[in-house]
């Protein structure tokens, strides 16, 4: 699309939002702006209104979209890689399998959104907004995820081998069966998360507040729980190794 082809669209999309109808039902019952499969690689889209669109597909690699409004929009399988997604608004938005490989969604508000195997390997998520958000079987291989709040949000079987989860917030989040070797989870809030199942070996957990947390059948050989808080958690068959700090 040419930079007057992108305009009028988001000039028709919208028109569309502001339609008293859409307003009053605070609905996106589909009549905007249809960007499926569209190629917008490296394009301009700063502080964009695209809330409800649907980009199901599309092509945004490195495109910067600093401070745009994708709540609610469709962007499954859409190839978000390395692109710019500070501070951008993703509440509620589909993005099951988006490759999202070295994006930068640092402050993006992503509570409730869909990212269910979604690729976000590498990706700087510091200080995102991830409440609520569905990170099933989701790639977080690598990624940064320092102060990230992740409160009730749904990570079974994530990927998160080598993540950086300092002093993130996953109070009730769920973590069965999710890998993650050696993640640092330093000064992480773990209160009432389930970790059962999950691979926490070599996990760096200095710090960390598991009161309460489920950890029945979780693998933590070799991490490290100096000053961890373990009140009230549930340790049945906990794996616990030579290696593994309990000071």
């Amino acid at each position: 699309m040419t930079p007057e082809e992108i305009a009028t669209t988001l000039d028709r999309h919208e028109a569309w939002l502001l339609s008293a109808s859409a307003l009053e039902r605070g609905r996106i019952d589909w009549a905007g702006a249809d960007l499926s499969d569209i190629d917008l690689s490296g394009k301009d889209l700063r502080g964009a209104n695209l809330r409800g669109a649907n980009l199901r597909g599309a092509r945004l690699s490195s495109a910067d979209l600093r401070g745009a409004d994708l709540s609610g929009a469709n962007l499954s399988r859409a190839n978000l890689s390395r692109a710019n997604l500070n501070g951008t608004k993703l509440s509620r938005a589909n993005l099951s399998g988006a490759d999202l490989r070295g994006a930068n969604p640092t402050g993006a508000n992503m509570t409730d959104a869909d990212l269910t195997g979604a690729d976000l390997s590498l990706a700087n998520l510091r200080g995102a907004n991830l409440t609520g958000a569905s990170l099933t079987g989701a790639n977080l291989r690598g990624t940064n995820l320092y102060h990230t709040r992740l409160r009730d949000a749904d990570l079974r079987g994530a990927d998160l081998s080598g993540a950086d989860l300092r002093g993130a917030t996953l109070v009730y989040a769920k973590l069965s069966s999710a890998d993650m070797p050696p993640a640092n989870l330093t000064d992480a809030d773990l209160r009432g998360a389930n970790l059962s199942g999950a691979n926490l070996s070599g996990a760096d957990l200095r710090g960390a507040d598991l009161r309460g947390a489920e950890l029945d059948g979780t693998d933590l050989s070799g991490a490290d729980l100096n000053g961890t808080n373990l009140r009230g958690a549930y340790l049945t068959v906990a794996t616990f190794l030579s290696g593994t700090i309990l000071a």
